[in-house]
């Protein structure tokens, strides 16, 4: 199959550090434990500047439009070590000039000099990973830190310099109220935050609460946490821009942005995946990295560090794309579809026709736009478009 590009599609770095002092029992990202203490950090970042520079020619002459660190938690590495990695990445790629640069952090690893020194070194977007400010339900979440810390820490990040600062939060915890909900929502608006990541708690396979699960709210009080949750985002300046993501007005995640607009990314570090398009040869790869950090360090820079490299097929594009375009509640113009999927728009018209009169997109030469109900039940729109052999697709878990 060959595709047919008519533009350049914007291009993403990830980087991801795979260590956290202890792993949550929710979470199913590739993190492994370590002390409080890093000892490998030195090593792992000549790791990923030896990966970075195999990987080259895939993105030569392309421009980066935005980095995210992400893990585990990145926190956890010194200042020189992040100060090492952004110098090695500058020297290397092509920068836009007004790059956002992402470091997730957690409450539990927060400094007030290592928060200084991040900003220094060029990271200009925090995201700290709260998820509640109630001590009981971070207890119960197997968070590190405790409410006070939480607050502490966003307190370093503004008294450090970070505008851009995101505030992760989970509803739908075990034995949470609305009223807790809105509590901790209420909570992380007071400290003025441009944006908010709020999302509900899942049981996802291959972790402690899948195999051993928590008693959760049930769906109706889920739903009315949600709905109320939302307005009070709205009544505070927070709009609704993707399924989980809100933002003051011009302070949107672009890095996240481009996954949902179906951009490229580069991944860098273990398990990181990457999704790069070919213009000339027409065609759009995915690629996996090793996931075990010592595996990892032995293959980064050679080949082998490549667990899978797939080219997508015409099925996979369709549904990829509306994966993420679909999160969105603007949409996208129509135009997209064939920018960043080489292919005319008329090869998901029949999909389109379904999923129109069901109520699930707004459909028009202007807007390719989810509805209410569209947004809400996500998964039987993206059915619409899923080929009778596919079970799942290949799109990563966005990090705010």
């Amino acid at each position: 199959m060959y595709l047919n590009f008519t533009h350049t599609i914007p291009l993403s770095l990830y980087v991801h550090l795979p260590w956290c002092v202890r792993k949550c029992p929710y979470c199913d990202f590739n993190s492994h434990e370590t002390g409080h203490v890093l000892q490998k950090e030195t090593a792992y970042i000549e790791a990923l500047i030896r990966d970075l520079e195999s990987a080259l020619p895939s993105v030569w002459g392309r421009r980066i439009s935005s980095v995210f660190i992400g893990g585990g938690t990145p926190s956890l590495f010194s200042v020189v070590a992040i100060e090492r990695l952004l110098a090695g990445l500058r020297a290397r790629l092509n920068f836009h000039p007004d790059l956002e640069i992402t470091l997730e952090a957690n409450p539990g690893t927060a400094e007030a000099g290592k928060f200084r020194g991040f900003r220094e070194a060029g990271v200009n977007r925090l995201s700290i990973g709260v998820q509640s400010f109630n001590n009981e339900k971070l207890q119960r979440l197997g968070r590190i830190h405790d409410g006070s810390e939480a607050r502490a820490a966003i307190a370093m990040a503004q008294n450090a310099g970070f505008e851009e600062l995101n505030i992760d939060l989970m509803f739908g915890l075990p034995g949470q109220t609305t009223e807790d909900s809105l509590h901790d929502l209420q909570m992380a608006m007071d400290y003025g935050p441009t944006h908010i990541s709020w999302y509900q708690l899942t049981l996802e396979p291959n972790t402690v609460f899948h195999a051993q699960p928590p008693v959760l709210p049930d769906d109706d009080l889920i739903w009315q946490m949600q709905e109320v949750g939302q307005q009070l985002l709205k009544d505070n300046g927070f709009a609704q821009y993707e399924i989980s993501a809100y933002a003051r007005d011009g302070h949107q995640c672009v890095h996240n942005l481009n996954y949902w607009q179906f951009g490229d990314y580069l991944g860098i570090g273990a398990g990181a995946h990457s999704k790069l398009t070919d213009v000339t040869a027409g065609k759009v790869v995915r690629i996996a990295r090793h996931r075990l950090p010592d595996r990892y360090f032995m293959l980064a820079g050679t080949d082998s560090v490549i667990t899978e490299s797939r080219e997508l097929t015409e099925d996979d594009l369709k549904l990829e794309f509306m994966l993420n375009a679909m999160r969105l509640n603007a949409g996208v113009h129509p135009s997209m579809f064939l920018q960043r999927t080489g292919m005319p728009l008329k090869v998901i018209e029949t999909e389109l026709g379904v999923a129109t009169a069901k109520g699930l997109v707004d459909s028009n030469i202007h807007l390719l736009q989810p509805t209410l109900r569209g947004r809400n039940y996500l998964n039987d729109l993206l059915q619409i478009f899923m080929s009778d052999t596919e079970t799942k697709c290949g799109s990563e878990f966005i990090r705010a």
